[in-house]
């Protein structure tokens, strides 16, 4: 179980902080899926990263199954078994693919056919993608779905994902759908997904709504984004392609 307790976050912003969450609780079982919804600017991200340990908090706690985890570093966080997959995603250049899910997924000895198995788990073709080398030559639909790759090696008890329909062209967005659903049949793990798109918010066992740095509501998607959709709010939208960012 993942919990949060009272979290806020400030920055630096001339004479006065600038407050970014304030006081946000909430608590996720295992083996749930959670999407975090709300406004652009509302504070969705940097919750997501304070829960993976990106970012540490000016006040509240994150306790992961009883343990207090708030001022662990991030490595620390990872080894807690908590996955984050970035916005955008991290570029390591110089580097085979095979080589980044391997570093990935902690296994030195990840084969080719598990590795190789993953990248057509997010549409990609195998043999094409596996000895690629992380360049300018891939697209930036190509790296989210190889960083998706590698979250899902990783087998993390609790798995972040920052947006994942950024940068993904409509078919690679219906694909990541039935990846979600995978990974939780596969893992048993929990899911948080921050994410604006009804399509996920749809399969969400659980909806938390941000709103200006505070948690406005929470409860099921029968509940929830009904209301989202009726008021025509801007934390949800309609899924569109990018242009080719495949």
């Amino acid at each position: 179980m993942i919990e949060v307790r009272n979290l806020s976050f400030e920055v630096p912003q001339g004479k006065e902080d600038k407050e970014i969450l304030r006081d946000v609780s909430f608590s996720v079982p295992d083996n749930r899926f959670v999407a975090i919804t709300g406004p652009n600017g509302s504070g969705k991200s940097t919750l997501a990263k304070l829960i993976a340990g990106i970012e540490r908090p000016t006040g509240g706690r994150v306790v992961l199954n009883g343990e207090d985890i708030t001022e662990l570093s991030v490595t620390e966080h990872a080894k807690k078994g908590i996955g984050f997959a970035f916005q955008q995603p991290v570029h390591f250049k110089g580097i085979e693919v095979i080589d980044l899910l391997r570093i990935a997924s902690g296994n030195p000895n990840l084969t080719v056919g598990d590795a190789c198995e993953a990248l057509s788990e997010v549409g990609l073709c195998a043999r094409e993608y596996v000895r690629r080398e992380i360049n300018a030559s891939l697209s930036g639909g190509e790296l989210k779905r190889i960083e998706i790759a590698s979250v899902m090696l990783r087998n993390a008890a609790l798995t972040i994902f920052d947006e994942p329909e950024a940068g993904i062209d409509l078919w690679s967005f219906q694909n990541l759908i039935r990846v979600f659903q995978r990974l939780r049949e596969k893992n048993h793990g929990t899911i948080l997904v921050i994410s604006h798109q009804e399509r996920i918010l749809n399969i969400a066992d659980e909806i938390i709504v941000i709103e200006e740095g505070r948690l406005k509501a929470r409860g099921t998607k029968d509940e929830i984004l009904p209301g989202l959709l009726e008021s025509g709010s801007a934390a949800v939208s309609c899924f569109k392609t990018d242009g080719g960012n495949a």
